[in-house]
């Protein structure tokens, strides 16, 4: 009976709720809530969605990095074959005009897959905010609504009695208040100018 009170009161403390709510607070609502994010971000129909979409557009990604790999590979073999037989000397104004168009299409795909991957970290980004914020209003709502003083995250708890995990419910909420979520990339921000003359 002491370790649990005293288990409890390490709780309370680590939760570091506001002094006044706990000692307020009357009844038998529950002073804690746990929810398990992790389940949550699995299992809401949303977050699958999109976590399904997500990888169809790297696995894309992969197959088009792997696409380039190859034209580069066709193009520059025989272009490094020809340096190479010039055992050091200067290469002729068309070996010259091959490498430099050589290197142009290696940085243009270079620059490609950047772009294309830095899109999907983007989307994925969005994608986390929309469930997020919408995840955090479901379960302020919860909170309120059981009356309880704080809601953590299971995974921030070393132990829990069930009565007090509200996964269900804020994953019912979730898929019915979110039931899918944008996939397009961040807005872009605006980037500062450069002073003329640097």
């Amino acid at each position: 009976m002491t370790k649990t009170l005293i288990g409890a009161a390490l709780v309370a403390l680590a939760l570091a709720a506001p002094s006044g709510a706990v000692a307020q607070r009357g009844g038998s609502a529950p002073d804690v809530l746990v929810v398990d994010i992790g389940r949550i971000s699995t299992e809401c129909n949303a977050c699958r969605a999109a976590a399904t979409n997500l990888q169809s557009q790297q696995s894309a990604l992969q197959q088009r990095q792997q696409q380039l790999q190859q034209q580069l590979q066709t193009t520059g073999g025989p272009i490094q074959t020809a340096v190479d037989a010039l055992a050091g000397k200067q290469p002729d104004p068309a070996l010259q005009a091959r490498i430099r168009a050589f290197e142009t299409q290696r940085n243009q795909a270079a620059q490609e897959i950047q772009s294309r991957g830095q899109q999907i970290e983007s989307i994925g980004a969005n994608v986390n905010i929309q469930i997020d914020t919408r995840l955090r209003a479901i379960v302020e709502q919860i909170r309120a609504q059981h009356n309880a003083a704080v809601v953590v995250a299971k995974g921030a708890t070393w132990a829990s009695n069930p009565s007090i995990d509200v996964t269900n419910e804020a994953l019912a909420a979730l898929n019915q208040q979110l039931p899918s979520v944008s996939l397009t990339p961040l807005p872009q921000t605006a980037q500062p100018t450069q002073p003329q003359g640097r």
